[in-house]
C-alpha cells in the first residue's frame, strides 16, 4: 500500500496547492525600512534611472531580524525585484551585483532553497494579496499584486492569472494522489471517476489561461515588462555574455541563471508527473529536460514533493495495462488531450506576446527614421526574427521547447 506524507509536509495546501495559504506580507518589520522605502518608489526609480544609485547607497542589511516564513519570503521578493531592476535599468545591463543585494539575498535563498534570481515563486506565488480577505483567492478579480516593475495593469494581470491558475488547479493535487493510491489497489472505477473530475479542472485552467489576452497588451509585455524578467543564462546577445557576478565584498561568484518563467510552476509539472508525461532533453547542449532544470528554481519543499510523487506515479502503466477498458482509456486520453490543448494555447500566447512584437520591432528598427536615443540592449531587442531564435525569460529558445513539450504530451496517449 502506497503511503505519502501530508501535503503540509511539503508546504502544499489541499485547497490552494502551491500558492501560499498564508497571506503574503505587504511590508517587513521596521528593521528593513530601507528596502521597503526603495520598494515604495520602485517604479519611479526605474523610470528615472535612479534605482542603481539608490541601491548602491543602501546599507548591507543582515537577515537576523527576519523571523516568520512570510518575512523571509517578502524579503526574497523585494531583493529579486531590486536585483532585476538593478541589472536591466539602463541601456546596457549591469553585470556586477553589489553586496547590498548579494549578501542578504544569498542568506535568504539558502533558507528558502532558491537561486539568487527572480523565480515564479517570487513574482507570482508570494507576491499577491486579497482585495477582500473574506473571499476566495480562487477568484481572479479578488487578487492584487504587491510588487511590480512597471506598475502597469498589464503586468499585474500577467502575474495574477498565474496565481489564479495555481489556486484553481489545486484540487488536482489530492485528486491525483488519490488516483495513484487507487492504482495501487487496482480500483479502476475510482480512477475513472477521478479522471473525469480532472478533465473539468483542466478545462477551468485552460479558460483562465485564455484570460491572459483580456488585459495584457503585447506591446506592454514585450517592450516594458519582459526585459525585467530576464535572467542571466544564454543572455550574451542582451549584454551578459558571462552571466551575473555576485559581489559579497570578498569574493565574486559568476552565475548563469534562468529568469522567472511559468515553466517553474510546480502545478504543471505535477500534472505531467501524475499523468506520466515524460520530457526528453531540451533542444541545445543540456543533457536534462528543461522541466527538470526548472525544478531547481522551485522552493525546496515543492521540489521534493515532485520528486516523491515521481517515485510512486503509476497511472500511465495502469491504463496501459487495461487497454480493453475503453472508458478508462478514453478518460485518460481526454486528460492528455486537455494538457495538449493547454500547451497549444500557451504557444499561441507566446506567438502573440513575443514573436509578433519581435517581428514588428525588428522592422521598425530598419525604418528610415532612426531613434534619437541609443537602443536599449535587453531581451526585447536582442533576439532575431525567427521563432526558433526567440528566447523566453528562462533563457531558452521558447517556441521549439513548447512545441516539444506539446508533442511529448500527445505521444503519452494510450492507443
Amino acid at each position: 500500500m502506497i503511503s505519502f506524507p501530508s501535503l503540509e509536509h511539503y508546504d502544499v495546501s489541499p485547497d490552494y496547492g502551491f500558492v501560499s495559504y498564508e497571506p503574503s506580507l505587504t511590508t517587513l518589520n521596521p528593521n528593513y525600512f530601507q528596502w521597503e522605502d526603495t520598494a515604495s518608489e520602485f517604479q519611479s526609480l526605474l523610470r528615472n534611472k535612479r534605482l542603481r544609485q539608490t541601491i548602491d547607497r543602501l546599507p548591507v542589511l543582515g537577515t537576523s531580524n527576519l523571523v516568520t516564513e512570510g518575512e523571509w519570503r517578502r524579503a526574497y521578493v523585494l531583493l529579486v525585484f531590486m536585483l532585476h531592476g538593478y541589472v536591466w535599468e539602463g541601456e546596457l545591463p549591469r553585470e556586477v551585483i553589489p553586496p547590498q543585494l548579494t549578501i542578504p539575498l544569498y542568506e535568504i535563498c539558502q533558507r528558502l532553497e532558491l537561486p539568487p534570481i527572480a523565480t515564479f515563486a517570487g513574482v507570482c506565488l508570494w507576491n499577491f494579496r486579497l482585495l477582500d480577505p473574506s473571499k476566495s483567492l480562487k477568484d481572479l478579480d479578488n487578487l492584487a499584486c504587491i510588487q511590480t516593475f512597471t506598475g502597469t495593469a498589464d503586468e499585474k494581470w500577467f502575474y495574477l492569472v498565474s496565481v489564479a491558475i495555481e489556486a484553481n488547479g489545486a484540487p488536482a493535487i489530492p485528486l491525483l494522489l488519490d488516483t495513484i493510491k487507487a492504482g495501487d489497489t487496482k480500483n479502476a472505477g475510482r480512477i475513472l471517476e477521478n479522471l473525469t473530475k480532472l478533465s473539468k479542472l483542466l478545462e477551468s485552467i485552460i479558460s483562465l489561461l485564455q484570460t491572459m489576452h483580456e488585459r495584457v497588451s503585447p506591446n506592454v509585455f514585450y517592450h516594458e515588462l519582459r526585459p525585467y524578467l530576464a535572467g542571466s543564462k544564454n543572455m550574451a546577445e542582451a549584454g551578459l555574455p558571462n552571466g551575473l557576478v555576485y559581489n559579497d565584498g570578498h569574493t565574486h561568484s559568476v552565475r548563469q541563471l534562468s529568469g522567472g518563467s511559468n515553466a517553474q510552476s510546480s502545478l504543471i509539472q505535477f500534472l505531467d508527473i501524475a499523468l506520466g508525461v515524460e520530457h526528453s532533453e531540451s533542444p541545445g547542449d543540456s543533457k536534462q529536460s528543461f522541466s527538470l532544470q526548472m525544478r531547481s528554481y522551485m522552493p525546496g519543499p515543492h521540489r521534493r514533493f515532485l520528486e516523491d510523487v515521481e517515485s510512486i506515479a503509476n497511472l500511465k502503466d495502469f491504463v496501459n495495462g487495461r487497454k480493453d477498458d475503453t472508458s478508462l482509456v478514453q478518460a485518460y486520453n481526454s486528460c492528455l488531450g486537455l494538457m495538449y490543448e493547454m500547451r497549444e494555447k500557451h504557444i499561441q500566447i507566446v506567438a502573440r506576446f513575443i514573436i509578433t512584437p519581435a517581428y514588428k520591432s525588428k522592422h521598425e528598427e530598419r525604418a528610415p527614421l532612426a531613434q534619437a536615443e541609443p537602443a536599449r540592449v535587453n531581451l526585447a531587442n536582442s533576439n532575431g526574427l525567427k521563432e526558433s531564435k526567440a528566447r523566453g525569460t528562462g533563457g531558452t529558445s521558447v517556441i521549439p521547447l513548447l512545441q516539444q513539450t506539446r508533442e511529448e504530451t500527445a505521444k503519452t496517449a494510450v492507443s
